[in-house]
């Protein structure tokens, strides 16, 4: 085979024919939702019943956090410049790095450190918090994944720990997590598992890489981004000043599902 020859298992196209991870996209229409699509493009293989619905909480739960998170703020600034919906929402996808959206990576490195520490030493996970707590009380540094800038009790993560308990995907990350967060309390220090920390835990126990973990905060993102790009050129003026927090919501009433 020539050099200029390569190889992709993501998609085969061919005259009339569309093979997702070998799947026809049109026998896929109609009988698997979207999440469960991305689980396919990224596992090679559709999810079970349980894997589908965990992937779909966990896109909705980081769908928007409103207009102040700063990748909402950039889309919004980019369309007051008129900029068009594609250069918009990159401008906003753009803004997700470390401390927006990238807590999710950094987390799983610490939980797959601790849990790495745990399968070579065998002892048992609330030890492995105690010393990961330890390591970075020492070095006065934050474990990423807890706190949060307004809950103190992410309603999010509850959900999220709730759904997999229930399906039975919940596993030694979010066991740990959930260790950490105590041996912080244990030393005096409450703080919440955040979303990020949540999804970091989950991504875990369903076998995704930590190269993948950020895709999860992005791909979530996206629909809140292009709703605040709309709504900006909708009903905000042109190259308005934006405040990040002077802001009103006026939208429709509390209401269940």
């Amino acid at each position: 085979m020539s050099e200029m020859n390569w190889k992709t298992s993501v998609t085969n196209v061919k005259t009339n024919e569309l093979r997702l991870r070998g799947y026809r996209v049109d026998d896929l229409m109609g009988s698997i939702g979207f999440a469960e699509g991305i689980y396919l493009a990224l596992k090679g293989r559709l999810p079970s019943e349980q894997e589908g619905l965990m992937y779909n909480a966990i896109f909705v739960s980081c769908i928007d956090h409103g207009p102040t998170p700063p990748s909402a703020l950039a889309t919004r600034t980019a369309a007051s410049t008129g900029a068009s919906l594609n250069a918009a929402v990159a401008s906003g996808v753009l803004a997700i790095n470390r401390f927006h959206g990238g807590a999710i990576h950094d987390c799983m490195g610490v939980l797959e450190q601790g849990l790495d520490d745990q399968a070579a030493s065998g002892a048992p996970i609330k030890d492995i918090a105690d010393r990961l707590v330890t390591q970075y009380r020492d070095v006065k540094k934050r474990i990423p994944g807890l706190g949060h800038r307004i809950h103190t009790d992410d309603p999010r993560t509850k959900k999220l720990f709730d759904l997999a308990k229930e399906l039975g995907l919940a596993g030694n990350g979010v066991a740990l997590i959930s260790a950490i967060k105590s041996s912080l309390q244990n030393q005096g220090k409450s703080l919440p598992i955040n979303v990020d920390g949540a999804i970091a835990a989950l991504l875990i126990d369903l076998e995704v890489p930590q190269a993948l973990a950020n895709a999860f905060f992005i791909i979530s993102r996206v629909p809140g981004l292009v709703a605040h790009y709309h709504e900006e050129i909708e009903r905000e003026r042109p190259m308005r000043r934006i405040h990040p927090t002077k802001h009103e919501y006026d939208g429709p009433e509390d209401r269940s599902v």
